[in-house]
């Protein structure tokens, strides 16, 4: 049998969202993770997808939230 394992959390602001230059889309970065996605809400769901094979999770946010995380 598996040992559960205790996921740490981290802040929504941990996660660095960006527009792709030259494509559709956008990418998100952290702790090593680089996903892609449509729009920086499915970046960060992707991230979060990717930081939990790593033993990390990431707060839920709203759509709204997350295109005030995309840096310019």
């Amino acid at each position: 049998m598996k040992k559960k394992i205790v996921l740490r959390v981290l802040s929504p602001t941990s996660v660095t969202i960006f527009k792709i230059q030259n494509r559709r889309g956008y990418a998100a970065f952290c702790k090593g993770n680089l996903t892609e996605g449509r729009t920086p809400y499915q970046a960060y769901l992707r991230m979060n997808k990717a930081l939990k094979r790593k033993g990390y999770t990431l707060k839920n946010i709203t759509s709204l939230k997350a295109q005030k995380l995309v840096k310019k």
